[in-house]
């Protein structure tokens, strides 16, 4: 199934005043731009304008394919929580939009977030063209257009995986960046590779323990430990250009604490902290460590075979070996030969590596004679017939099995445990969904489920099965008293998040303590895998509120014998595409 991201915008000068909409709809997975839209309305408002873009983005994204999923993102917070069913929508004149939109695709099909203005620049150059064209008198020309040519390249469409060692996603990413052929200047594209998403992270109102469908990207805020493009490449030969130190390696951007003595010898795939430079990289850093954003120009002639499993030693050329005996007059094509000729079997094989890397013993920040973490890989049940309507359902309601759709997630889950090969056990959850979803997996792999009762879900209480502007119409005081302190629970008798998490924290301590040194697969739910994360970070209670996870999807901690953990992978659903 294809994915689409919707980009739209509009505006009003004037409120209401002359107004106008622009909408792109790119391909998830290349970053493509794949149609526009843009129009001038007369005289609006800019909410109406905002709705006129996104039911635009909708309709031109159907028309390629009325089967895809979709990703909008708005810099609108009103129409992105209204759409989501968070806010009520007044306006009578953006009911009837509201709802047009609404009927495009499935809404189990489309998501959105709330993205800052500067990442959104797309489609707002091409509402204020269609506003310029309107006050010529003329229609807004697709020809004519620049929105594409002067908003810049690096804006990510679907953000380059990041997190620490170990992390599958972002060492899979790093190594093919580092392996893929490009015309670009060295050290192009950082921006999107440090770019901060910590704005696209709204909170998810009914995202905490309700069940979600993926409402809202899992493109969440970039981590401190994320990996500048081209950063620690200050080495680069001088067939890559003399001085062209690439974006993210100075050390005007380098973030507070990123030194040299925070990175232990040995880190895994593409453990370099952001604007850490060469030089200051201790000898031994782990595979797949050579940046990306290096042009395949003279010095980087053995990127295709070599730049996946030579170790960078502190100090060494950021191209690799051989770097003194190319000429800088010949280099260039061989360098691009070579990528061309390893690329297709590295990335295999960096695929595997990066995989087996959430479970590898010492990947981590912590020192190698801790000795191999507890590594807990947690799973989101599959589908159940409440999850597209996005209801409450805990561990007090009916305890619903999986749908069609859910166990064939399961099964897709499966076969990519199946693959990497790195899990030694199986707990669940008691509740039908989760038990189901293990027993898919457990036949695939071979493996018996064990029960935990720690990892049942939070009891909603009178809330099981409603949606959630059903509660906030029913219950508003509890609502709010809920969404604001861990400690309220759920009308009728429910479970607070502070029960929950102590509860959760009793069923890891035990299960850390059964499964030292190995990778254990846990079948859970929303709440207790967030909370599971939260308390690995040490963030606040209401960050729950602050994390979307999709339905099967894979999310990785490690746990070390010193107490630390470390959260190693979040919200994964590529084994579904």
């Amino acid at each position: 199934m294809r994915e689409f991201i919707v980009e739209a915008d509009g505006g009003s000068r004037g409120n209401p005043g002359p107004a106008g909409y622009g909408a792109v709809v790119s391909d998830a997975a290349t970053g493509e731009t794949l149609a526009e839209a843009a129009e001038y309305l007369g005289v609006a408002t800019n909410n109406v304008a905002e709705y006129r873009g996104l039911l635009a983005g909708l309709r031109a994204a159907h028309e390629l394919d009325p089967e895809a999923t979709v990703h909008v993102r708005m810099d609108s917070k009103l129409v992105v929580e209204q759409m989501t069913g968070r806010w009520k929508i007044k306006h009578p004149g953006m009911k009837p939009l509201a709802a047009e939109a609404a009927r495009v695709f499935p809404p189990e099909r489309v998501t959105y977030e709330w993205i800052p203005r500067e990442r959104n620049k797309h489609a707002d150059r091409l509402a204020n063209e269609a506003m310029d064209a309107g006050k010529r008198g003329e229609a807004w020309s697709a020809s004519a257009s620049r929105a594409a040519l002067d908003t810049p390249a690096a804006r990510p469409v679907t953000p380059e995986p990041t997190g620490p060692p170990g992390d599958a996603v972002a060492g899979a990413a790093r190594v093919r960046a580092a392996l893929a052929p490009t015309s670009e200047p060295v050290g192009a594209g950082a921006a999107s590779a440090s770019e901060s998403a910590g704005a696209g992270a709204e909170p998810a109102g009914a995202g905490a323990g309700a069940e979600s469908a993926g409402a809202a990207s899992a493109s969440g805020p970039a981590s401190a430990g994320s990996e500048s493009a081209g950063a620690g490449t200050d080495s680069a030969s001088a067939g890559a250009g003399a001085g062209s130190k690439p974006a993210g390696a100075s050390a005007s951007s380098e973030p507070a604490g990123a030194s040299a003595s925070s990175e232990p010898a040995g880190a895994g795939a593409g453990s370099k902290p952001a604007g850490v430079s060469a030089s200051s990289e201790p000898a031994g850093a782990g595979a797949g460590s050579k940046p990306a954003g290096v042009s395949a120009g003279a010095g980087s002639e053995s990127a295709g075979a070599a730049s996946a499993s030579e170790p960078a030693g502190a100090g060494a050329e950021s191209a690799g070996t051989g770097t003194d005996s190319a000429s800088a007059g010949a280099a260039a094509g061989a360098g691009a030969e070579s990528v061309a000729a390893g690329a297709e079997t590295a990335r295999a094989d960096a695929d595997v590596r990066a995989a087996r890397a959430v479970a590898t013993p010492g990947a981590g920040w912590a020192p190698a004679d801790l000795g191999p973490p507890a590594t807990f890989v947690l799973l989101r049940h599959g589908e159940t017939p409440l999850t597209p309507q996005k209801r409450f359902s805990g561990s007090g309601g009916s305890d619903p099995s999986l749908s069609d759709i859910g166990r064939e997630q399961a099964a897709k889950v499966a076969a990519a445990l199946a693959r990497r090969g790195t899990v030694q056990a199986i707990v669940a959850s008691p509740l039908a969904r989760t038990r189901e979803t293990a027993g898919i997996v457990a036949a695939r792999l071979g493996l018996d489920v064990s029960v935990e009762d720690g990892l049942r879900e939070t009891d909603f209480g009178a809330w099981e099965g409603l949606t959630f502007g059903e509660v906030r119409d029913r219950h508003p005081d509890d609502l709010n008293a809920w969404l604001a302190s861990p400690d309220a629970a759920p009308t009728g008798g429910g479970e607070s998040f502070a029960a929950t998490a102590t509860r959760v924290a009793v069923a890891r301590d035990k299960l850390i303590a059964a499964y030292a040194g190995r990778t254990v697969l846990l079948v859970t739910h929303v709440t207790p895998i967030k909370t599971l994360v939260r308390l690995a970070l040490g963030a606040p209670a209401e960050a729950l509120f602050r994390m979307e996870l999709s339905a099967a999807s894979l999310s990785a901690v490690a746990y070390y014998a010193d107490g630390n953990a470390s959260v190693r992978l979040f919200n994964d659903t590529s084994h579904l595409r």
